[in-house]
């Protein structure tokens, strides 16, 4: 024996009619009856071999020349029947349409028919050795013609019902394998896609394998030749509203839209974070915008997050509404996670480039700021010396009395020179911060601006909240703090300068560098802020982003200024303030 794949459908058919034969043949036995006579035994033993091979058919187990073998024994058992229960006069006589179904369903046409005509031979041959009655013998020939005719018709609708399931079957087969096909390419797309884009960090190179990837993978199947309709793009957040970073099939006026992504579909997707599907684009507020989504009948969005990090969203619009089935949602699901994580990727490598340029230029700003110091003091100073010291050597021969007032005129001189440098080296690099820690550093910060410039600085600072700041950090509000004081000291004049460090609520530090200076025009400042050579209010934003902090800036002509530094405690509070921008 051998097992099979699945249960055969002829063996159930075969099954069925034998058990329905039985029956027929049990009623017709009870109405003569003789349904308890010997020959009937037959019957019995009929019915326990229809147990076997329904056994054998639900437990999938067919044996060798199995066809073969139910056809014969059901043949052999209506043979016999037949010779026992004296031919056509027994009321059950047509118990030999058993092994004609059977032919049918196993042989068709053919079986039906070869099977009909020995078995018609047969019986022919049992009534003219049993009778010699040439009428009987006649009757017996015509019974025969009619089961042949039986056979050919049984025949024939099995193999009509066999063609049609096996058309079925051969379709159903079929659409499994292309289902297969295609699970198979867009598993092996999906696959090209995650390496495409881990194996570039590239920003405008990572925008367009995501369109042109997701595309192959939501229709593998889609000619070379053959246009695809799908209109996808890549939307990113600049500043507060959405821009295009990449598209397919859109417009070069769509190319150029921005959203606010406020309302409608996009403000759906962003807010709560999960994936929209739109059938009617015409209606929303923000995309009815974008003319190429027009003809689109179905719309697909997924946002690009990654924790509380909102990239923008990707989309896709097809003009087919019942495109964005569940597996192709699906499939979008898992291009889309992989996107985020290659777009951070490669906004991560770009922020890291643009960091080491502002770095190049931040050094390059400090080299010139430097210079630009020690011409303004220093350098003035020191020629300043020079020249007094020429004409002390001119007046040692002229008025010999008149030096020694001109020599405590240098003394004061180089005396303050040499405390400008020492200030210059201080904010340069305050050992005082690294070895006593923020508030002694600006305390000698605000002791060097009086000794200096005499310039009234005026610290305050909670020493409470310097052990939930990190060193780190302690050093840039240093450098916030130097570069807002030098701003007031130069720009505005004032006499005195105010810093005050100090909590506010839900672990958020306030900085706050206030002045009474001449103060000055902020919008008009910033306006035109690339013109200038200083880079000041440049500083003071880059540094303020270091420690992930919020900067304020109050000013205007005639009363003075205020700059506020918000500086968060912990990544909630940093979020916090993320959102408060």
């Amino acid at each position: 024996m051998r097992a099979s794949d699945s249960p055969f459908v002829a063996d159930w058919f075969a099954i069925s009619l034998r058990w329905l034969a039985l029956v027929g043949v049990a009623i017709g036995l009870a109405l003569g009856g003789n349904l308890l006579s010997t020959a009937n035994l037959l019957m019995a033993l009929l019915a326990v071999w229809n147990v076997v091979q329904t056994l054998m058919a639900g437990l999938s187990v067919r044996m060798n020349w199995h066809r073969q073998v139910n056809l014969g024994v059901d043949s052999a058992m209506a043979l016999a029947f037949f010779i026992l229960q004296g031919g056509y006069d027994h009321p059950v006589w047509w118990v030999g349409v058993v092994p004609l179904m059977t032919a049918a369903i196993y042989f068709n046409v053919r079986g039906a028919l070869l099977t009909t005509l020995v078995l018609g031979i047969a019986q022919v041959a049992v009534i003219w050795f049993e009778t010699r009655y040439l009428p009987a013998l006649l009757f017996s020939v015509a019974m025969a013609l009619v089961f042949l005719v039986t056979g050919w018709g049984f025949g024939y609708l099995a193999r009509r019902v066999y063609s049609g399931l096996r058309t079925k079957r051969v379709t159903r087969l079929e659409a499994e394998e292309k289902a297969r096909q295609i699970e198979t390419e867009r598993l092996r797309a999906i696959y090209t896609f995650t390496a495409e884009l881990m194996s570039t960090l590239d920003y405008r190179r990572v925008l367009d394998n995501v369109l042109d990837l997701s595309a192959a993978v939501l229709d593998p199947y889609l000619d070379e030749d053959e246009e695809d309709p799908l209109a996808s793009a890549v939307m990113l957040f600049e500043g507060p509203e959405l821009t295009i970073g990449s598209a397919r099939r859109f417009t070069s006026a769509d190319m150029r839209v921005t959203l606010p992504a406020a309302k409608g579909a996009l403000a759906e997707a962003i807010n709560q974070g999960d994936p929209v599907r739109l059938l009617d684009m015409t209606a929303d507020p923000e995309l009815s915008h974008i003319v190429s989504l027009r003809a689109c009948k179905s719309l697909y969005i997924f946002p690009l997050r990654s924790g509380f990090n909102i990239y923008g969203v990707l989309l896709f619009a097809h003009p087919d509404p019942a495109y964005f089935a569940d597996d192709r949602c699906e499939l979008i699901d898992i291009l889309g996670r992989q996107a985020v994580v290659a777009i951070q990727n490669a906004r991560l490598y770009q922020d890291l480039v643009e960091e080491k340029e502002r770095m190049i230029e931040v050094q390059e700003e400090a080299r010139k700021k430097l210079a630009r110091d020690l011409h303004d003091g220093p350098t003035q100073s020191v020629s300043a010396i020079a020249m007094r010291l020429n004409l002390i050597r001119r007046m040692l021969e002229r008025s010999p009395e008149s030096v020694e007032e001109e020599l405590v005129k240098v003394e004061d001189l180089a005396r303050r020179t040499t405390k400008e440098i020492r200030h210059m080296l201080f904010t340069l690099r305050p050992l005082v911060l690294e070895s006593q820690g923020l508030t002694a550093a600006l305390s000698a910060m605000a002791e060097k601006m009086k000794e200096t410039f005499n310039q009234e600085v005026i610290i305050k600072v909670d020493d409470r909240l310097l052990e939930q700041i990190e060193m780190g950090k302690q050093g840039v509000i240093f450098y916030i703090v130097e570069e807002a004081v030098n701003n007031a000291r130069k720009h505005a004049r004032a006499s005195q300068i105010w810093v005050n460090l100090r909590a506010l609520k839900d672990e958020i530090v306030l900085l706050e560098i206030k002045d009474n200076g001449i103060g000055f025009d902020l919008d008009s400042v910033m306006s035109s802020y690339d013109k200038r050579g200083s880079l000041g209010m440049i500083n003071l934003r880059e540094r303020t982003e270091l420690v992930n902090g919020l900067l304020h800036i109050e000013a205007a002509p005639g009363r003075g200024s205020t700059i506020q530094v918000f500086i968060p405690l912990s990544e909630k509070a940093a979020d916090r303030l993320r959102h408060a921008k």
